[in-house]
């Protein structure tokens, strides 16, 4: 009976042991969380690839990111760039009535078969871009805007090398497969980045099925990431016998925004198979985090000689900081002021710098200026603020 007591208490004790041990090992596992594994370049199946962060343009995986390509429709993404531009400065609107010309009529590949003389809104023509990959209604836009074809590539190769889009030549405005019309998949990081900060983009490219000509047209849009993705935005697909599959996936999760692309693709599959895997890379390693103000960086700094005895400050910040996911440590934040300055002082002078840290490295950097200019007092100076005053009694 004794010797049962004493097996059953080292069983017992060896139990509460490995317990413990397995308490120990839980809990430096849930303090010391796992990154996310890294992302290969073997397990993206396009010969050129890039995912980046849109706002602060960041590489975070890149494939052969520069190698000169056909893209195919990508291109559009480009035109569309254009036609929000022309909408934001008032050249075009969405209720404009587009008349299709001969030349975009005779648009081959996909299109929406327009007639020539045939109209149609602004709004649907975009539409018909956006989700059916129209090349006759790139076409048309484009001359609506410009007046040709012709010009509005010559505007398109202008904005190319603008966003420093060094590895593009555009040829056409949609993407038809044409010696010389090439680009890189950083380069349609880079345009794709500037199409979406014109956010109306997302209520066409969000279409997964709609009508065109009063419901008499049906279009289905060829990104089949919107129903399978979560957090899917857009942006657009393309296939020639050129280009291959090619695409450009945007999303987004948490405040995180994210722009995958892929190029030429052996099929159609493949190329949303690897926009996911980017994607899902970016998401699992990376976060944003709302940029803190500290408090004082923005004291009032004072002024000698000057007609107001002190300067207010300003500073704009990003709304967010791009950081790797798996660490403690907590954005920390330096800055540093003028004590004093003298009149004159322009309104914008460069007054000090507040820095961002992560981990003991500066991240972000900005300027802090003064918001106001302050003239230096004089005698006439003093004598009209005086006589301002008594007239104000």
């Amino acid at each position: 009976m004794f010797a049962k007591i004493k097996r059953d208490s080292v069983l017992c004790r060896k139990f509460v042991s490995c317990l413990l041990a397995v308490c120990v090992l839980l809990s430096f596992v849930l303090a010391f969380p796992v990154r996310a594994s890294a992302l290969s370049a073997e397990e993206i199946s396009a010969p050129s690839a890039i995912l980046i962060e849109p706002k602060s343009r960041k590489v975070l995986f890149e494939k052969n990111s520069h190698e000169i390509r056909a893209c195919a429709s990508i291109t559009k993404v480009m035109t569309l760039v254009l036609v929000f531009e022309a909408m934001d400065e008032g050249k075009i609107s969405y209720d404009d009535v587009v008349t299709t010309s001969a030349h975009a009529s005779s648009m081959g590949g996909s299109d929406i078969w327009l007639e020539v003389g045939e109209t149609m809104s602004v709004h649907d023509m975009i539409k018909a871009v956006v989700v059916a990959s129209a090349n006759d209604a790139a076409v048309a836009l484009a001359e609506h805007i410009c007046g040709s074809e012709e010009e509005f590539v010559s505007k398109m190769n202008e904005k190319a090398k603008s966003l420093g889009m060094n590895d593009t030549t555009f040829k056409n405005c949609n993407g038809l497969d044409e010696e010389g019309h090439l680009t890189s998949a950083y380069d349609v990081a880079l345009m794709s980045a500037e199409l979406i900060k014109h956010e109306d983009i997302f209520e066409f490219s969000s279409i997964w099925l709609d009508y065109l000509r009063g419901g008499e047209t049906q279009i289905v849009n060829t990104n089949k990431l919107l129903k399978s993705y979560k957090g899917i935005t857009g942006l657009k697909t393309g296939t020639t016998s050129q280009a291959g599959s090619c695409m450009s996936a945007t999303a987004e999760r948490d405040g995180l925004s994210l722009v995958a692309v892929v190029l030429g693709c052996s099929t159609g599959t493949s190329r949303f198979s690897d926009s996911a895997k980017l994607l899902d890379y970016g998401f699992a390693n990376y976060k944003t985090e709302k940029l803190p103000l500290p408090e004082g960086c923005l004291t009032p700094i004072k002024v000698k000689k000057g007609m107001l005895s002190e300067v207010p400050l300003t500073c704009e910040i990003s709304d967010s900081l791009l950081l790797p996911k798996g660490s403690s440590d907590n954005i920390k934040t330096e800055y540093v002021l003028s004590e004093e300055l003298e009149a004159p002082v322009e309104k914008g002078t460069v007054v000090g710098k507040l820095t961002y840290l992560y981990s003991g490295s500066t991240v972000d950097e900005y300027n802090i200026v003064t918001s106001e200019s302050i003239s230096p007092m004089t005698f006439t100076s003093v004598y009209k603020l005086l006589w301002q005053k008594l007239c104000s009694l």
